[in-house]
This record gives C-alpha cells, structure tokens and sequence, in this order.
C-alpha cells in the first residue's frame, strides 16, 4: 500500500489487518520495520519484487488537496505527488513477469473527475470535467495505463468526501460549528457527494474482494446533498445554530485557489456499486454523520 500513513490509508491498514491480511506499506524513508519497503516515486524508483509480492496494490498516494493554500507549488505537488505514484507502481506490475503480477492494481481517484456538474447526476461513465481537479484526475487516471495493458485489473476509486470527525471534510469545521460561527458555503446549493467512513473502507475491501469490477468506482453515498442541506444537518447532529453564511468571496479571500473547488457541485451516484449489490451501513447523512462524530 501507497499513502498507508494518510487519513484513508492508516484506517485501511487497520481494517485489513483486523481482516486477517498482511499489509507491507510503501514509506519513502529508510524501512523502520519489516512490513515497510522504501521506494522513491518523485524518481520513479521502486524495486518490482516489491510488487511481485503481493496479491493486490493499493496506491493511496498524493499531496491533501485542503491541507494548505493553492500556491503555484502545491498545484504542482497535488498533481506530481499523485500522477508519479501511480506511474511508478504501474509501470513496476507491467515490467514482471505475467504469472508474477498482483491481480489488482486499486488506484486512488477522486469525484473531482467530473468538475461541476451542477444539479445534473453523474454516473462512472461521464466524461471528465472542467478545472484543475478534474485536469489532475485525468492524468492520474491515465497513469494506471500500463498495468491495464499489461492485462492486471484496475480499479480507479473515484472517492467523495469521507466522514470523520478527524480529518476530511469535518475535521476543520468541528470547531466553528461549535462555537455556533459557522453556515453553508457561498449559496448552498452546490452538491456534496459524500461517504461514512465506515462505508469507504467497506467499499475498498469489496472491491479487492470481487475479481468481476475494473475500471471507475464511485466511493459515495447513496443520497448526495446540498451544501445547505449538509450544514443543516450537521448542525443538527451538534445541537448548535448554523446562520452565519460564509460569502463566496470571503472563502476565495480564505482559501485561494481551493475556494472554488469548496463551490463546485458535483452530484455523483455510485453506479457500479449500486450495480454490483453493494450495501451501506450508512446509506443517508444523518447516519453518517453520527457515526462520524462518535466514532462508529
């Protein structure tokens, strides 16, 4: 596994461990213990025995795409952090033999793919969108190619926004919430396609599980809502007020760069998974928002 010490990473790590799988995680540090192996993917450096070991890889590398301002730089880092893993890992299972590949390349995308979509519902098979995120998955997504090629199955998880009271979506707005400062965004009525954390990693072990899906998975809920509609909610679930509305110049003023990702609506269903007879612990907001805020 790639990314194993990010927010998604350090729970998959945990939940298949708990399932009875050994996890080696890739570090770009000298390896501390015996289940780390270095590589180096800015250099493309990863030695394919690595690779040659496992069942299945799972590449949830890349610079947070809310964890600072968008300077010209951390543009740069969000896209090369992502699109060098991927290349490096892909191109490491096409250079093995066949009988030595993983059977499962699971590549980290995000909803970003489909940029602004507005009130109109999107499936796996929607076209790439317009603005930097959807540029970045586009290119992520490509970098997977020559494990495609090479006949290994690949599933890009296009994931939403996961739940957890630390990290993601909730963990930056816990506190003004409480404090009773906090409101939608802009005018709310951007669409935000999220996911219990719960379901997330559900999601992953099904499809490392099932030998039948390639290609793009939508990691979302079942039921997206409006940015107001989310606000209402979580409020509710805090028992504090929700009416200061943050303008949407005063989020570009914050933000920079990001703030108009924080605006865009993107209203995406999990069409495959749906398809594939997937089931939610948490198939609507207010139950996954209560198990993000108790840890459930």
């Amino acid at each position: 596994m790639a990314g194993a010490s990010g927010f998604l990473g350090t729970r998959l790590v945990d939940r298949l461990g708990t399932d009875g799988h050994q996890v080696t995680r890739l570090v770009r540090r000298p390896a501390r213990s015996g289940d780390e192996r270095r590589w180096n993917p800015s250099a493309g450096q990863l030695d394919p025995a690595v690779v040659a070991e496992a069942d299945a890889v799972v590449n949830l590398a890349g610079a947070g795409v809310g964890d600072r301002r968008w300077t010209d730089d951390y543009r740069r880092l969000i896209r090369t952090s992502r699109v060098d893993s991927t290349g490096t890992l892909a191109r490491a299972i096409a250079g093995l033999p066949a009988a030595d590949r993983p059977k499962l390349l699971l590549n980290a995308s995000a909803v970003g793919w489909y940029g602004d979509t507005g009130d109109r519902v999107v499936e796996e098979d929607a076209p790439a969108g317009e603005g930097f995120l959807a540029d970045v998955c586009r290119v992520w997504e490509a970098a997977t190619r020559p494990a495609e090629d090479a006949g290994v199955r690949v599933v890009r998880l296009r994931t939403g926004l996961p739940l957890h009271r630390d990290g993601g979506l909730l963990k930056p707005q816990l506190l003004p919430f409480k404090l009773g400062v906090a409101g939608r965004l802009g005018s709310g009525r951007q669409w935000l396609p999220w996911i219990s954390m719960a379901d997330w990693l559900a999601v992953a072990v099904f499809l490392l599980d099932r030998d039948d899906l390639a290609g793009p998975v939508n990691g979302v809920g079942p039921a997206p809502v409006t940015n107001a509609e989310f606000t209402r909610e979580f409020a509710r679930q805090l028992h504090r007020p929700a009416i200061v509305p943050i303008p949407a110049l005063a989020l570009k003023v914050v933000l920079g760069g990001f703030a108009q990702e924080a605006l865009t609506s993107t209203r995406v269903l999990p069409g495959v998974l749906s398809g594939a007879g997937f089931e939610y612990r948490h198939p609507d907001l207010a139950s996954a928002l209560h198990a993000a805020l108790h840890d459930e």
